[in-house]
This record gives structure tokens, sequence and C-alpha cells, in this order.
């Protein structure tokens, strides 16, 4: 079917012939503004071609009169802020752990590259806020196994806990249950001791028969009354903050398989100055000691 071009009666502007349901499509020109912008973004994109680089080539690009380059730029800006960086870095690699926390300027650029250093390196196991989770301690509370100090943080980072580095710190629990060490209703019992050093609760006769298997079998590590000792890397059983679960099941868990988590020793995968300043940070987290 031809179209028919015809002037539209209302408006007084020619039909493109188009016509649907009885609808028919104008011919309205585009305004002149767009028509003036579009002419513009055409003369532009061919200055633009010309002046930087801008067309793929099959094994490069092409430069452009002026010769720009965004990764020159971005070069040239890391070198400026590793230059500023410089400064600190090769102070704090002088100063000893207990003088960056004094001078503040110091301190606020070691937390920041603490902070930055343990987003990518410590978070998957410990939580992006340090949180922890099961088997991996909350770096925010006061409970240390292994010692809470700037020189005991640092020095577990660097040499990890029963890492294969030569200076690693280890104490194994026995696993009491595997090794036939105790029974199970022995470990039941010892299970029932452990937590009533956190609480009120627990059968009273198996309180007391567990105490005993506590004091032959336990109390060398975790001291009397539960309270650990860091030296050893034994937790402190008389508080309510459990590394593996507080319930029963998990306590005997823990003795039926000593548990011993292990954490990487970090000397031979961060530089020095990076393990002071995750060391700074750690311990600004609110439970350093």
């Amino acid at each position: 079917m031809a179209k028919i071009k015809e002037t539209d009666a209302v408006t007084g502007v020619d039909t493109t012939g188009h016509e649907w349901d009885g609808i028919k499509e104008l011919n309205n020109p585009l305004p002149r503004w767009w028509l003036w912008t579009f002419y513009v973004c055409c003369i532009w994109s061919v200055g633009y071609w010309l002046v930087m680089p801008a067309w793929p080539l099959i094994s490069d690009h092409t430069k452009g009169f002026l010769g720009y380059s965004s990764r020159a730029g971005l070069s040239k800006q890391i070198e400026t802020a590793q230059a500023r960086q410089g400064v600190y870095l090769e102070r704090i690699a002088a100063a000893d752990l207990e003088e960056i926390p004094q001078d503040a300027e110091l301190l606020e650029f070691a937390l920041a590259g603490g902070r930055s250093a343990f987003a990518v390196n410590c978070s998957q196991c410990h939580g992006q806020g340090a949180a922890g989770s099961a088997g991996y301690p909350n770096l925010n509370d006061d409970d240390w196994i292994w010692g809470g100090s700037l020189e005991a943080i640092h020095e577990t980072v660097l040499y990890g806990i029963r890492s294969d580095h030569d200076d690693t710190r280890i104490n194994d629990m026995p696993a009491f249950q595997a090794d036939e060490l105790l029974s199970r209703e022995e470990i039941s019992d010892t299970a029932e001791y452990v937590l009533s050093l956190s609480s009120d609760r627990g059968d009273a006769g198996a309180v007391a028969r567990g105490e005993e298997i506590y004091v032959e079998n336990c109390v060398a590590c975790h001291q009397e009354a539960g309270a650990g000792d860091q030296d050893l890397g034994a937790p402190n059983l008389s508080d309510s903050l459990w590394l593996y679960g507080g319930d029963k099941a998990s306590v005997i868990a823990s003795i039926n398989t000593g548990r011993g988590g292990v954490m990487p020793a970090w000397n031979a995968r961060l530089d020095p100055v990076t393990i002071k300043q995750l060391a700074v940070y750690v311990h600004s987290l609110g439970g350093g000691e």
C-alpha cells in the first residue's frame, strides 16, 4: 500500500504517511538546538580521535597528538604517594613498638596501614570487624590466649601459632578421648566442672567429681580455678568468653579432641613495617592489654 502524505488539520504539520489504527505519524522536524548539538558532538569526536588515545589496533592503540596516558599519570600519583608514605614508614621501621602509640601522627598512619593490611590478610578468619567466630578469636575483647600486649601480638603475627615457623608458639592440648586418657563419664564430669567455673549451673555431684579430674589432668596449664596461662596458650576457663562455644557439647568436644587452631606466620609474607602496623591496629581494637 502506498504511503499517503497529507497535512494534519489540527497542527498544520505534514504527516509521514504512516498510520496505525487511525493514528497518523507527524513529521515534526528536530529542534534546531538539538541538531546543532549533534553536529558539534560529531566535530568534537573527530578532534578527540586525533588528539587523544582512541582507536584500538591489533597490538597497540592510537596515541593521539597529545600523547596523553592515564597510566603514566597514575604511576606518577603512586610515586608521589609512596614518597610521602616513605617518611612515615622509615619512622615506624626505626621506632620501638611502644613508641608508636606515643606519637599521635605516627599512630594515625600506623592504624590506617594496619587496618588496610588486616582487611586484606586477616579478615578472612577474624572477620571484617575482628569479631571472630567459632575457632577464630575475637580481637575486640580482653580475652587473650597468647597475650594481648603489643609485643605479644607482634610475636603472634610474626611467627603464628602452631605454624611451620621454627619460632612459632606451640602447646597442644591432649585429646583425652581419642588418646583414651579419660572415659566418657569422666569427660562429662570434667565438662560440668569447667562450666561451673563461669556459672552456677551444673550437677553438684558431677562438678565435684570433675574437679578432681581437672586437678589431676588440667590444672598444670589452665591453673587453679581455670584462670589460664598465656605463656602456655591455655585459655581462661573462668569467664564467659569461649573460642569454640560455651555449651556442654562444645566443651566436651574440646576435651575429646584437644582442639588447637593454627595461625600462619606472616614474617615471610609481610614486610616488618606492615607487621608492626598490624600489631598496633589489633592492639587498638579495644582488647589490647
